[in-house]
């Protein structure tokens, strides 16, 4: 029989007090500023890499003359090993924390970007993409949302929420910034400069701002005393939310396979879109840097629907709802990008696509840790993301393949919303500890005998 999942209640963390803890007043609950801190990290590591590749695609075909398909191919191997590192990194965050890991991945993006804009073969850029990739893993998703997911439960989505626009506002400054640089310097001039951002922002937050756990500082999650802190559902109540699951364990249950599926499907369809959208907005709007301001566009209304539903919904309402309405509104958007090629309904449906994208990320964050709580965060949340990275990895050489076969977006971007409709489908299992669909499969873990603890 399966070992139980068991309650961990008494890790032994070193109290910590930062730079940034001591220049701020005494009554300012400090997870904010861990918020703020992730929200800026995110910014420049997400910024530089994640959008960076969208930017890159067009220039890096033009000056080597190789096809999309190839540029595709390297942009996938970055979601894929991207997503091999946050498999492997995220029990050893569990465990030691996510600030040891921050630094060294930090670096690695810094030496990536730069080599960006240096690489002759392709083969160089194949090696470029899998550093950068290796350095995000380490340094974003899972170290930035393991620290949240500790220092807040209540308030998880309002928390994820304000981090996650730094990963918006990397699109809406950065890319254009980015375009900018290329059309004005070369990729030569530009890649340097946004790895500098990197440095000065990024390091220092690692450094002097960030704490893994709030008991380091001697404070409560939340801000809230024990006494006042009420579950607003049974998934963030404290045996939830403590118990202690083995990669394995969380494997045998229903919820991991549904959160897998379905954004496993989404993310290959999302990432496969934003990709290309430079690409393909480049000729109808007539400039690599209109082309790049649809990321901004994206971005921002990234920013707007994310700030609203981790306000006003994702901690009160069932988060499978929010998610199925997110995947069918991204669904349609990619279906209007095809059939109407004016420049105005062109922006209005890269702005709809934007509300649905960061919302995507933040909901596969909470529903993990909804499910399987926060102790174990890193080592569950690290396997689906890797599965996700990968699917990813394939969505932008699946369209890049078919726009070289077929001469036209039409087709990739079509099979883009149909798979996005098709991932609702799992969704509905994605149940939390203690519902019918989850109980079916926990059942192999825990006898109907054992006390639930």
């Amino acid at each position: 029989m399966t070992r139980q999942p068991t309650v961990r209640n008494d890790i032994s963390l070193a109290p910590q007090r930062p730079l940034a803890a001591r220049l701020l007043p005494s009554g300012f609950y400090y997870g904010w500023a861990i918020v703020f801190a992730c929200g800026a990290l995110m910014f420049v590591s997400v910024g530089v890499g994640y959008y960076g590749l969208a930017v890159y695609l067009g220039p890096l075909q033009e000056m080597h003359g190789w096809s999309n398909g190839l540029v595709s191919l390297a942009t996938g191997m970055y979601f894929v090993f991207s997503g091999i590192t946050a498999a492997w990194v995220g029990p050893r965050i569990d465990r030691q924390g996510a600030k040891r890991w921050m630094a060294p991945g930090l670096l690695l993006i810094i030496v990536a970007a730069c080599a960006v804009g240096q690489v002759q073969e392709f083969w160089q850029l194949f090696a470029a993409y899998v550093v950068l990739a290796v350095g995000s893993g380490m340094s974003a998703g899972v170290a930035v949302n393991a620290t949240l997911t500790r220092w807040f439960v209540q308030r998880r989505a309002w928390a994820m929420a304000m981090a996650s626009t730094g990963v918006s506002l990397g699109g809406v400054v950065l890319s254009p910034l980015n375009g900018f640089l290329i059309e004005q310097f070369g990729l030569s001039v530009a890649t340097p400069v946004m790895a500098g951002l990197i440095l000065v922002i990024g390091l220092p937050i690692v450094f002097f701002v960030l704490v893994w756990d709030p008991r380091q500082m001697n404070l409560p999650q939340d801000g809230l005393r024990p006494a006042v802190r009420v579950a607003t559902n049974v998934a963030r109540s404290a045996a939830n939310q403590t118990r202690t699951w083995t990669v394995s364990q969380a494997a045998r249950t229903v919820p991991f396979w549904a959160i897998m599926t379905g954004f496993l499907i989404v993310l290959l369809a999302q990432t496969g879109f934003i990709l290309h959208q430079t690409a393909l907005l480049e000729e109808r709007l007539g400039s690599l840097t209109a082309a790049t301001t649809t990321l901004s566009i994206l971005a921002f209304g990234s920013i707007v629907a994310r700030l609203v539903v981790g306000r006003f919904f994702a901690d009160r309402v069932d988060l499978r709802i929010l998610t199925v309405i997110m995947f069918v509104v991204q669904g349609t958007a990619a279906l209007v990008v095809i059939q109407f090629e004016s420049a105005a309904m062109t922006y209005v449906a890269v702005l709809t696509f934007g509300f649905t994208i960061g919302n995507v990320y933040m909901l596969m964050s909470l529903l993990t840790s909804d499910v399987f709580g926060y102790v174990s965060f890193g080592a569950v949340y690290g396997m689906i993301a890797m599965a996700t990275q990968m699917s990813s990895g394939i969505g932008p050489w699946l369209i890049g393949l078919l726009d070289d076969l077929t001469g036209s977006y039409d087709v990739p971007l079509t099979l883009v919303a149909i798979l996005t409709y098709a991932a609702v489908i799992p969704i509905y299992f994605a149940r939390p500890p203690g519902t019918a669909v989850e109980s079916i499969a926990v059942n192999r873990l825990i006898p109907r005998s054992a006390p639930q603890r």
